[in-house]
C-alpha cells in the first residue's frame, strides 16, 4: 500500500462527457439550427436586404436631384434676390448691416490664431463687425495665450471681445447662448460661427450676408469646407470623401428642394431673429446645431446652401479623434430624432412632403439606416451566412445594391476615386462605432451626452509650410497606446468566418473577409492615419 501512488477518479460518466463535448455540442448545434438559427438568420438577412434598398433608393433619389440641379436649376443668386451691398460714400457704412462673428474655443493651443485672424481679417467695416471669441479653455495658459491674441487685434482697431464663462455649462451651445446675451450684441442682426480651425476669405460676408438682407424668409446661409490637411494621411483621405458626399449632394438636395438641410454648426450665417424664434441654442443633445436647424425650420424659415462659397478647416488626422468625432455626430442625431418625431409629425407650419423628407430621409436613413446595415449586413448578417449555409442571400443585395451605392457615394470626390476600395472598408469598421452611437442616442444611455473637443493640430498651416501631398509611415514596432479591442473583436470574428468560407464555403466570401479582417486589425491597433497610397 505505501508504493500506490495516489491518483484523482473522475466519475466515468463525467470522463466520457469530457471525451465527447466536441460530439456533444455538434449534436446541440444540430438540433437548434433547423427550428431557431436559420429562420432567425433568414430574418435577419430579409431585414437588411429592406434596409439596403432603402439606402438604395435615397442615394438614387438624390443622384437624381443632384444632376437636375446641375444641369437645370438656377444659381441661388437667380433663385433668390441677390444684390451685392455696395460702399456709399453719402451713407457710409451705415448700408451695411451690424454682424456678430463668434468664435467658440476649448483649449484650443494649436489653431486659435487662425481663427481670429481670418475673422480679423473679413472685409466689413469695422464699426458694423464685432467678433466674439467664447473662450472656454481649462487650461490657464491657453487662456492668456487667447486673450493676448485678441488684444494685439484689439489694438489694431478690430473690434473684438474676449469672453469667458465660470463654467462649462452646455458646452458650445451654453457658449454660443451666453455669447448672444451680451449687451453689446443687441444691434447685431445676424451671427456668423467659426470653429477654432476654420478659415474664411476676407470676401466671405461680402458673398452671404445679401441673401439675409435681401430675403427676409432665409435664416440660414451655410457654405462649405474645405480640408486644408485632406492629404495628410489616408484617414483624412477617408473622411475628405464621406464629407465631400455630404456637401455635394446631401447638402445641394436639401437646399434645392425643400430648403432645409442640418446646419453643420460653423461656416453658416443666422438670422438672429430666427434663433430667438426658434427658442434660441438648446444642450438637449451633442448635436445642437441641427436640433437649432431643425426647430428653426418647423417654424417655417428657408435656408440655402452656397457650395462655391468655401472657408478652410482642418480634418482630424487622428484615429482616437476621429472616433469620438463620430460618436458625437451619430449618437447626437438619433438623440434628436428620437425628441423631435413626434414634434415634427405634429407640426402644422410645414407641408407634408416636407415631414417625410425630414423624418424619412433626413433622420431615419442617413443618420439611422445607413448606418446600421454598413455593420449589420456586411459585419454580421453576411459572415454569419457562411457558418450556416443554409440561409441564402441574394447576389443582388450583397453583390449589386453595395456596389451602386458604393459608386453614388463616390461622386464627391472624383479625385480619390482610386480609393474607393480604402474606403469601403474603412466605412465598414467605423460603421461599428456608428451604429454603437445611434443605439445609445435612440436609446438615451450612459453615453448619449458625451461631448469630447475634436483634437485639432494645425496641421494643414503648420510653421514649416503646407503639409499638402505629405505621407507619414507606421512605426510598426511602436506598440499602441491603447488597443481597441472591439475592433480585434471584430477582427478575430471575420477571421474565423474567411478561414471557414475558405474551406467549405462555395461564394469565395473569404476574400472580403480577410480584407475586412485586415481592416479591423489594423484600426484595433490604431494604424490608421499613417499612409496615403499615391
Amino acid at each position: 500500500m505505501d508504493g500506490v501512488t495516489p491518483k484523482f477518479v473522475l466519475p466515468e460518466t463525467f470522463d466520457g462527457v469530457r471525451m465527447e463535448i466536441t460530439g456533444q455540442l455538434g449534436m446541440i448545434w444540430e438540433l437548434v439550427k433547423a427550428p431557431v438559427i436559420v429562420p432567425l438568420l433568414q430574418l435577419a438577412v430579409y431585414i437588411c436586404l429592406l434596409m439596403s434598398l432603402m439606402l438604395l433608393g435615397e442615394r438614387v433619389y438624390m443622384g437624381f436631384v443632384i444632376v437636375l440641379v446641375k444641369l437645370f436649376w438656377k444659381k441661388p443668386e437667380q433663385r433668390y434676390k441677390f444684390e451685392p451691398i455696395q460702399d456709399d460714400e453719402e451713407l457710409g457704412s451705415s448700408n451695411f448691416p451690424v454682424v456678430l462673428v463668434q468664435i467658440p474655443m476649448f483649449n484650443e493651443r494649436e489653431v486659435y490664431k487662425l481663427s481670429i485672424g481670418a475673422a480679423s481679417g473679413l472685409s466689413w467695416p469695422s464699426d458694423r463687425l464685432v467678433i466674439q471669441v467664447l473662450d472656454d479653455s481649462t487650461d490657464p495658459t491657453v487662456k492668456q495665450m487667447v486673450e493676448l491674441e485678441c488684444q494685439r487685434w484689439a489694438s489694431k482697431g478690430i473690434n473684438i471681445r474676449y469672453q469667458i464663462r465660470e463654467n462649462r455649462v452646455g458646452y458650445k451651445a451654453g457658449a454660443l447662448k451666453e455669447g448672444l446675451k451680451r449687451s453689446y450684441v443687441k444691434h447685431c442682426e445676424y451671427v456668423v460661427i467659426f470653429d477654432a480651425d476654420f478659415q474664411p476669405e476676407p470676401d466671405f460676408l461680402r458673398r452671404s450676408i445679401p441673401f439675409l438682407v435681401h430675403n427676409p424668409n432665409i435664416a440660414l446661409v451655410q457654405a462649405r469646407w474645405r480640408f486644408v490637411n485632406s492629404d495628410e494621411c489616408l484617414l483624412t483621405r477617408m473622411q475628405e470623401m464621406s464629407l465631400d458626399y455630404h456637401f455635394t449632394v446631401e447638402q445641394e438636395v436639401g437646399s434645392a428642394t425643400h430648403a432645409f438641410f442640418g446646419f453643420n454648426g460653423t461656416a453658416g450665417i443666422w438670422r438672429i431673429a430666427a434663433i430667438n424664434e426658434a427658442g434660441g441654442w438648446k444642450d438637449r443633445t451633442t448635436v445642437e446645431d441641427m436640433d437649432l436647424a431643425v426647430r428653426a425650420s418647423l417654424r417655417g424659415w428657408k435656408f440655402l446652401y452656397l457650395g462655391d462659397l468655401q472657408v478652410k478647416s482642418e480634418l482630424p488626422s487622428t484615429f482616437r479623434a476621429f472616433r469620438f468625432q463620430q460618436h458625437r455626430w451619430s449618437c447626437g442625431p438619433a438623440n434628436l430624432f428620437r425628441k423631435m418625431v413626434m414634434e415634427i409629425i405634429r407640426n402644422k407650419k410645414v407641408r407634408f412632403w416636407k415631414k417625410v423628407y425630414v423624418i424619412y430621409s433626413f433622420f431615419f436613413v442617413r443618420k439611422v439606416i445607413a448606418h446600421w446595415v454598413t455593420f449589420c449586413f456586411y459585419c454580421v448578417v453576411l459572415p454569419l451566412t457562411i457558418l450556416v449555409p443554409e440561409v441564402k442571400v441574394p447576389i443582388w443585395g450583397s453583390v449589386y445594391i453595395p456596389s451602386i451605392i458604393t459608386i453614388l457615394n463616390s461622386v464627391g470626390t472624383p479625385r480619390s476615386i482610386h480609393l474607393l476600395f480604402y474606403w469601403i472598408l474603412f466605412e465598414n469598421v467605423m460603421s461599428l462605432h456608428r451604429t454603437k452611437a445611434t443605439l445609445i442616442g435612440l436609446f438615451e444611455a450612459g453615453r448619449a451626452n458625451e461631448w469630447v473637443v475634436t483634437a485639432k493640430l494645425g496641421s494643414g498651416q503648420s510653421a514649416k509650410g503646407n503639409t499638402k501631398g505629405l505621407k507619414r509611415f507606421p512605426r510598426i514596432f511602436k506598440l499602441p497606446d491603447r488597443l481597441n479591442t472591439l475592433e480585434l473583436g471584430f477582427a478575430a470574428f471575420l477571421f474565423v468566418c474567411g478561414c471557414y468560407d475558405f474551406v467549405h464555403g462555395k461564394n469565395n466570401y473569404f476574400i472580403y473577409l480577410f480584407l475586412q479582417t485586415m481592416s479591423f486589425f489594423i484600426s484595433g491597433l490604431g494604424w490608421i492615419g499613417t499612409y496615403v497610397p499615391s
